[in-house]
């Protein structure tokens, strides 16, 4: 059993995958293309009006005519968010050409370390057109793959369940490196191995799992806001009936929860003096 840093952080992810050997691996088994780069650019970005978008990995196979993007994600808002970052890439590439077909075709790969609602390990946007019957026309071939680790099981496809599967025990900070088979898995397992992590990747693991937390707590006190707003929303609603009805604000208060004060405001905003 091998200590490692988790894939969940996204600066062990990075350093994991941007590995020429194991980023082709991967990309191959995914969606099937046998790249040909001698790099992988990390923190791609490009400017848009809108948002900065910036890619965990990126690379473009010039022979081959394709973009490859490889996103990590520990949160929230995922599957809108990556759509938006493909489609900057598409335009992207709409600057540098003079008709609306771009040259290169687009993939996205989205890998969630995260919980997910719908709990499902694979899912595909896939562009192109189909007909009535759902048949495809072949004109369009950019996609996004969405990959939820913590979904794996012996039903996900065998090609894709042993990259998953080590991504989802990382997440325990231990890897049990017997149970993997591929050269590039193990040199994945072997570049997270904690005693190999270094100060600065440390640091970035400190402050993501910090921002991490802040964001879900801030989430969890506004669901709780919402929760309180709602609560004091119906009371207000029974209050003002009550005041229609001429009962005194002392009986209203006891079955409202509200303050005086706030029965007061309510009475002389309605109009129920």
């Amino acid at each position: 059993m091998k200590q490692v840093a988790s894939l969940q952080y996204g600066v062990i992810f990075k350093k994991a995958f941007s590995q020429l050997d194991v980023f082709k691996a991967f990309v191959k088994d995914i969606i099937g293309i046998e790249l040909e780069i001698d790099k992988v650019e990390t923190e791609k970005s490009f400017e848009q009006k809108i948002v900065k978008v910036e890619f965990d990995l990126y690379a473009e196979d010039l022979k081959n005519r394709v973009i490859i993007e490889i996103q990590h994600q520990n949160g929230n808002d995922y599957y809108d968010r990556f759509l938006h970052y493909h489609c900057v890439a598409l335009l992207e590439q709409a600057a540098k050409y003079s008709n609306y077909k771009p040259d290169l075709t687009v993939y996205t790969i989205v890998v969630l370390t995260s919980a997910d609602k719908h709990k499902t390990d694979v899912a595909v946007i896939d562009f192109d057109p189909k007909d009535r019957y759902g048949n495809s026309l072949g004109e369009i071939k950019h996609k996004v793959i969405y990959l939820a680790v913590k979904y794996v099981d012996e039903n996900t496809p065998e090609i894709y369940r042993e990259w998953l599967s080590a991504i989802k025990e990382s997440l325990t900070e231990q890897i049990e490196e017997t149970n993997y088979h591929r050269p590039e898995l193990q040199t994945v397992i072997n570049s997270i191995a904690k005693n190999l992590v270094s100060p600065e990747e440390k640091y970035a693991m400190i402050e993501e799992y910090n921002f991490e937390t802040d964001k879900k707590k801030k989430f969890d006190e506004g669901i709780q806001q919402g929760i309180q707003q709602g609560e004091k929303d119906k009371a207000l609603a029974i209050a003002k009936g009550m005041l229609s009805k001429r009962m005194d604000i002392q009986t209203i208060a006891e079955l409202t929860g509200l303050t005086h004060v706030e029965i007061e405001n309510l009475q002389r905003i309605e109009g129920l003096e």
